[in-house]
């Protein structure tokens, strides 16, 4: 079933974006939350997010990714105060900034009181996410939105559709070698070898 969304313009929704991240950013607790999860970095591995980044480096990328995700959020806020609606709001985001917003609204106790002190909630939905299922890609909506917001968007992380499921090809080859199958859905490796020799 193909659903349409109706957004606003990227250049309205980019003036409440902008009002958005400015209210976040400049909340007190806000800086902890983004140093916090950049050096929690035992919790940033994945199967298809960081990995489609070429020589990802958590120490290197997390902290951009992060400012990404930040304001791909605010994005994705300002489609829902504007429109009331949440599946508009989720936003196609390129795969490796995506995974990113996850690590961020994990924060939930701290994000929580920035949502209460600054009155912008936090939208993100992984349901409506699989509902609108269009890949992000150069000079959708999304792309227009951020531009309009926050300027360029950095091509290390903003991957192309084609490009990124490329690399998702890629990287299928390399973990089926090791039994990890069905995009890390599935996963039939020998447990019981002899570490030292497998």
């Amino acid at each position: 079933m193909t659903v349409t969304l109706i957004r606003p313009a990227p250049e309205k929704v980019a003036e409440r974006a902008r009002e958005i991240h400015t209210a976040w950013c400049a909340d007190k607790e806000m800086q902890t939350v983004m140093d916090g999860c950049a050096a929690y970095s035992s919790e940033w591995d994945d199967f298809y997010g960081g990995p489609l980044v070429i020589e990802f480096d958590v120490s290197r990328d997390a902290r951009p990714l992060l400012a990404d995700a930040l304001k791909v959020m605010a994005l994705k806020t300002a489609v829902y105060e504007m429109t009331g609606d949440e599946l508009a709001a989720e936003i196609p985001v390129p795969v490796p900034v995506d995974v990113t917003c996850h690590a961020l609204t994990a924060q939930f106790t701290a994000l929580s009181r920035v949502q209460q002190r600054t009155g912008h909630l936090f939208v993100h939905s992984t349901v409506n996410e699989h509902a609108n299922a269009t890949p992000w890609d150069s000079g959708d909506w999304t792309h227009q939105a951020y531009r309009a917001t926050f300027g360029s968007v950095d091509d290390r992380y903003w991957i192309p559709a084609a490009e990124a499921e490329r690399r998702r090809t890629v990287l299928d080859q390399v973990y089926a070698s090791i039994g990890v199958t069905d995009r890390g859905q599935r996963v039939s490796i020998p447990f019981n070898a002899d570490a030292t020799t497998a």
